[in-house]
């Protein structure tokens, strides 16, 4: 059992004294205290007490080391997004920490994305991962890259790195923004969005390139979505025409053809 440990790491994490605490729950610093160090034991009341403070489930606090989790988990938790309150259902992000507990940035190269899509919950398959970080990132957010394959992304190139931020809630995307979504069935995909969560319960997935038709995803077969950061490739992207150069470009090109044209035999011109 933790829950000794549990609440004396929520009220340090969330920078409260003692008396603060228990002056909230109505009890006297040394109760507190007791319970704390294991000195005395909670009955249900009291832990019914410790869960609606911290908003935490009584079987979390009692069966999960919460000093164990990394800051994402302990975030997700924070939000509401705790097993033992909202079921079966919940993500639980497996991640990696380096030796100051900082999250990393775990590398998905394509070699491993078969085994990502079946290990991407599984701690010890995520601990493989080469990891690093990039100190330019929030320190609140959890990241992680992902290198994808296909034209399907163009004109991002193919193989390049794309770096996501993890995305518990996914009702919170907006339609337009560009994701990494995990599918069980397609894997690792890059995509722009639509989000139709709320109405129909899927999202209408969009590639950069127009060669490919758009299609829907229901919400059962989404794993994982990582909001787009940024991309690191050793490739320079196609370059964009501007709409006056592709208008003198294809002016020219006519031009050109009429040229042609006239040096063909039989229009009168020499050959």
């Amino acid at each position: 059992m933790y829950f000794d440990t549990n609440i004396k790491f929520l009220r340090k994490r969330k920078k409260r004294t003692q008396d603060e605490v228990a002056g909230q729950l109505q009890m006297k610093r040394s109760t507190l205290s007791g319970y704390e160090n294991s000195v005395a034991q909670p009955g249900l009341e009291i832990l019914l007490q410790f869960s609606d403070y911290y908003k935490i489930a009584v079987d979390t606090l009692l069966k999960v080391d919460l000093s164990g989790l990394s800051e994402t988990q302990l975030r997700q938790l924070e939000q509401g997004e705790d097993i033992f309150i909202r079921g079966g259902n919940l993500r639980v992000l497996a991640t990696t920490v380096n030796t100051d507990n900082r999250e990393n940035i775990e590398l998905v190269p394509v070699k491993a994305q078969a085994g990502y899509t079946n290990g991407f919950s599984d701690p010890e398959y995520i601990n493989e991962l080469q990891a690093f970080r990039l100190p330019f990132l929030s320190e609140e957010k959890k990241y992680r890259t992902f290198q994808l394959r296909g034209d399907s992304m163009l004109p991002i190139p193919a193989r390049a790195w794309v770096t996501g931020e993890y995305i518990a809630d996914w009702k919170t995307l907006k339609t337009g923004e560009a994701c990494v979504v995990l599918t069980m069935e397609e894997g690792v995909v890059f995509k722009i969005i639509e989000n139709r969560l709320e109405q129909e319960g899927v999202l209408l997935l969009y590639s950069l390139n127009p060669l490919y038709e758009p299609y829907e995803i229901h919400v059962n077969d989404i794993r994982e979505i990582w909001r787009f950061v940024h991309f690191i490739s050793h490739e320079i992207p196609d370059p964009v025409i501007p709409e006056n150069q592709l208008v003198r470009t294809v002016a020219g090109l006519k031009q050109e053809m009429e040229r042609l044209k006239m040096r063909l035999p039989g229009n009168g011109k020499e050959s």
